[in-house]
């Protein structure tokens, strides 16, 4: 198909590659999670509960659709890559990516603090422990597990290029992955998810081995982008009705548990999670490939919406509270309130993103800092 053949010239400066799409629907969709958690907090009607946790579970693929987005336009971004070039690699992502998560991760544990997870500081040692643990807010403990595969890109680097025009290494690479992260999955069912280590290895969320499966299908999908995206198109029938089923089992185990419907009973650390997410995946790059394919009119704002992804996931919660503020004394319907407080919470947070890179860009040019690029 010419769409494949045509991928690396995507992803430009005025165009999107499959992990710009990947990361499109991951903020948008994990956005409405949050926004989701915030309703569920009230005392809703048990149909109202249901409705929200139907939909909380079709989008519960946000988290990983976003590493494997990062991986597959890190590698393929940089295809010669080598452990030389990681700290200029470093240097870019740590202004890009490093100092919105420190300045932001600030701002909740000063300006708000009432949204820590598990504990709230008291001390410096407490503040400090708090602040690199991912409890800040709700949703950081993902941004602590993301920043790890950054740290990590040189194994990814060596990894495509030692499965590059060897197929059967990437089903080695692969498979190995996938046995792994079902056993570390499947402890996490023992012993965490309803276990005697619940509260004690609660940090199990926030390591990398927990996403590496799709750290590593990124990495893969780019080095076979050709043939996997060949096989992918020609099967799309077979993709839809494989995810379909894959959504109603994870669903009725969502809803098994009864009422009052609970969000911890929806977790993403459940064997059957890595094949939804990874179903779910699947389908975005499907999306993707087709509108590559037609060169289609809104590639260029799928770019700039990636871009500006991973800050607008940042500081999405902070929008999002005051929204929940706001709307709180009105009295509107679900109906209303929902899609109203996604709206909110997307434009102010990408938008807030977009404010905070434009007075960076200022700052850049005032210092003559001219080597750090947006991306």
């Amino acid at each position: 198909m010419k769409e494949c053949d045509d991928m690396q010239n995507l992803g430009s400066a005025s165009s999107a590659d499959i992990g710009d799409f990947e990361k499109l629907f991951a903020v948008t969709t994990v956005m409405m999670q949050s926004v989701i958690s915030f309703l569920m907090s009230d005392h809703l009607p048990v149909g109202q509960q249901f409705f929200l946790g139907g939909i909380y579970e079709v989008v519960k693929f946000s988290a990983s659709a976003f590493i494997f987005g990062i991986l597959f336009s890190t590698i393929r971004t940089h295809p010669h890559a080598h452990l030389k070039d990681y700290p200029r690699f470093m240097v870019n992502r740590w202004h890009v990516l490093f100092i919105p998560s420190i300045m932001w991760t600030t701002i909740y544990l000063l300006l708000l603090p009432q949204l820590q997870q598990h504990r709230h500081y008291h001390n410096i040692a407490t503040f400090c422990w708090q602040f690199i643990n991912g409890n800040a807010a709700p949703h950081l403990w993902y941004n602590v597990m993301m920043l790890q595969f950054i740290i990590l890109m040189p194994f990814f680097w060596a990894l495509a290029r030692w499965c590059h025009n060897r197929p059967h290494r990437a089903v080695a690479a692969f498979t190995i992955t996938l046995l792994f992260e079902l056993a570390w999955h499947w402890l996490y069912k023992l012993e965490i998810f309803h276990g005697p280590q619940a509260q004690n290895w609660y940090l199990f969320d926030r390591v990398f081995p927990s996403f590496i499966i799709f750290a590593v299908s990124g990495t893969l999908l780019w080095t076979f982008h050709g043939p996997l995206c060949r096989f992918a198109m020609r099967h799309w029938g077979s993709a839809i009705v494989v995810w379909c089923i894959l959504l109603y089992y994870v669903t009725l185990n969502f809803f098994n548990y009864g009422t009052p419907v609970s969000l911890d009973n929806a977790p993403y650390y459940l064997p059957s999670m890595i094949f939804y997410n990874l179903s779910s995946i699947i389908l975005i790059a499907m999306i993707a490939t087709y509108m590559q394919k037609f060169r289609n009119q809104w590639l260029p704002l799928v770019h700039w919406i990636a871009l500006y992804a991973h800050r607008a996931y940042l500081s999405h919660v902070f929008w999002l509270y005051w929204s929940w503020q706001l709307l709180n004394h009105w009295s509107l319907s679900l109906m209303i309130k929902f899609p109203l407080m996604i709206g909110m919470t997307i434009f102010l947070a990408f938008m807030s993103a977009y404010g905070l890179h434009i007075l960076w860009s200022s700052c850049k040019q005032l210092f003559h800092i001219h080597h750090i690029v947006n991306g």
